[in-house]
């Protein structure tokens, strides 16, 4: 371990030492952007009229592709704090 003249490690033995760097939030942020993505498509498909039942919240969008990109958000988030650069 190298060390200055103040008996400290050096900087970039510090650096060395950090859990993650910056592409690991790049990537932890585009995993944000395809969660938050998925519950903007999970959204809405309510009805106005409380009487009248609106079956376009059983769409292909709300029930199969937002929560696949969610999840997929989710897993692509442990992927990006694990990958080591």
């Amino acid at each position: 371990m190298k060390t200055n003249k103040n008996n400290t490690p050096s900087q970039t033995e510090q650096n060395d030492k950090m859990a993650l760097t910056s592409k690991n939030y790049k990537l932890m942020l585009i995993g944000l952007a395809v969660i938050v993505l998925g519950f903007i498509l999970m959204s809405g498909g309510g009805s106005d009229d409380p009487n009248v039942f609106n079956y376009e919240m059983f769409n292909f969008r709300r029930i199969t592709l937002a929560p696949i990109l969610v999840i997929g958000g989710f897993a692509f988030e442990i992927y990006a704090i694990m990958k080591r650069f």
